[in-house]
């Protein structure tokens, strides 16, 4: 079996994919009880009450900011928020669902009709949004290998989902990863979950089917692949099944109506069962829960407390700060980091506004994008810490940029004193005093230790004036080594240029 499609392949048989997915809200409670809602939890059912394992007897009551996140997310998506909606049972027996149902939306969803639009390859796509409705989640099904039974963790059992649906419109895996990057995004920008894959708090559905050279309507089957917990399975999943429906369409076959599991072990699809049709589920409305009625009030306040959402802040950024776009890209996809860092530009825009109006603050800001993308960055990966939850403050941070840009400090010296406040925070201008980083821009005190590496070095001398700019480095780097590695690169590149020509 091929993992990937040939040119020729993508150019007669055309992938037609549509997109389940669940995502988990951050509210302090589940869906329809008290009991705690913490994806990190890693006790087994510690976050259980008699709601969400079905005790006899017991009533759900709807929770109250899920709802609120939920029409927020389905506005985030530039969905129509119906005035009414209705929660409905979706029958199945399995051992993670302990009523025998989920209380889930059929018919009357809190929000449909949306779209998100995604950038591939220097085009816009639109990729419509057929339904957002919420849920409850199940447990989790634990398999102990080496064991003859299984177990089951009721803890996720009753967390608050969100299922987004889509339409058919994608057509390649390169497609599907920048749609859920941009839903991921969304989510995170307004707050409703982390949607971190790994953890599950995002999981998703790719349906998939191919359509043969010629055809024009939707293939007659399509098969769903299941609980794919990371970007990268995703794509890899979903460039195996086109694979292989193409090379059974050329073998005259129809691919079965199936619903499949990623095996990244083997980097594989395998089949788990048929695929349920909506029959299957005996749906009927939830008799215990209310029809919700979304007052213009309700709706207005949810409306007016969304923040500025992922492409907005793209189109600023690029605009506002004149960023190369892979680091708007960059900081876009870290909501917490491009905070800090709007933190430290504002604080530079100060600086240049009413301490020195001679800077270029975009110089500035290009600058701290770069210190925000790359050092820093590193640090907080390695560290596991939030940029806003980090001993470095966005005034050191914009301090620091200014200390490097005023060649009071060498770029290397910087480096050694951002380390120094990740570890134990304080002012750039103290811990360069403390650790004696200050740079020499002194032009006496340079010249002087340029006139000893002259003098210690005529050959190098000589083959420079000879034509060999390549020793002109290696004499930059002994003035540097005299200087103890302080002094201002710019003035001794300059000053030593000078004493050569004479």
């Amino acid at each position: 079996m091929q993992s990937e499609n040939t040119t020729e392949d993508l150019n007669t048989y055309r992938p037609i994919i549509g997109m389940e997915i669940h995502v988990q809200l951050k509210t302090k409670t589940k869906m329809f009880c008290s009991s705690p809602n913490n994806p990190d939890e890693t006790k087994p059912n510690t976050n259980i009450c008699e709601v969400c394992t079905s005790q006899p007897g017991t009533l759900p009551v709807i929770n109250k900011e899920a709802l609120r996140l939920g029409v927020m997310l389905g506005m985030a998506l530039h969905c129509e928020i119906p005035e009414y909606s209705k929660f409905d049972r979706k029958h199945y027996f399995y051992p993670d669902l302990p009523k025998g149902y989920q209380i889930t939306q059929l018919d009357q969803p809190m929000a449909k009709n949306g779209y998100i639009d995604i950038e591939v390859n220097g085009k816009i796509k639109r990729v419509r949004i057929n339904r957002a409705h919420l849920e409850e989640d199940a447990g989790k099904n634990m398999h102990p290998e080496g064991l003859p039974y299984s177990l089951v963790d009721y803890n996720r059992a009753g967390t608050p989902l969100v299922e987004i649906v889509t339409e058919p419109d994608l057509e390649s895996a390169e497609e599907a990863k920048a749609f859920l990057h941009q839903l991921r995004d969304i989510v995170r920008y307004i707050g409703a979950g982390s949607a971190d894959m790994e953890k599950g708090t995002m999981r998703l559905e790719p349906n998939i089917s191919v359509r043969k050279p010629g055809e024009s309507t939707l293939p007659k089957y399509k098969v769903e692949v299941k609980n794919i917990n990371s970007f990268k399975f995703a794509e890899q999943a979903i460039n195996y099944e086109i694979a292989r429906h193409i090379e059974e369409l050329k073998e005259g076959k129809i691919p079965k109506q199936v619903t499949m599991g990623w095996n990244e072990k083997f980097n594989k699809t395998v089949e788990q069962r048929s695929k349920e049709e909506a029959n299957d589920y005996r749906y009927f409305p939830e008799p215990d829960l209310p029809i919700l009625h979304f007052s213009k009030e309700f709706l207005e306040g949810v409306r007016d407390s969304i923040p500025e959402l992922p492409e907005a802040k793209r189109k600023r950024f690029s605009e506002e700060y004149a960023l190369p776009i892979a680091d708007v890209d960059a900081l876009i996809d870290w909501k917490e980091l491009n905070e800090f860092f709007e933190e430290v530009v504002s604080e530079l825009q100060d600086w240049c506004e009413n301490e020195d109006k001679t800077k270029d603050v975009k110089v500035l800001i290009k600058a701290a994008a770069n210190w925000c993308l790359q050092d820093f960055a590193a640090l907080l990966k390695t560290a596991h810490v939030d940029p806003l939850e980090s001993k470095v403050t966005a005034q050191n941070l914009s301090q620091l940029v200014r200390l490097i840009d005023q060649g009071k400090i060498s770029g290397s010296a910087a480096k050694q004193v951002l380390v120094e406040m990740f570890a134990k925070g304080g002012e750039p201008s103290r811990i360069v005093e403390d650790l004696g980083l200050a740079q020499v821009s002194d032009e006496s005190a340079i010249a002087d230790a340029i006139a000893k590496v002259i003098a210690a070095n005529e050959k190098a001398v000589a083959d420079f004036k000879a034509g060999q700019e390549k020793s002109f480095g290696f004499l930059v780097g002994m003035a540097m080594k005299e200087l103890k590695g302080k002094g201002n690169p710019q003035v001794v590149n300059d000053l030593l240029r000078k004493k050569l020509a004479e």
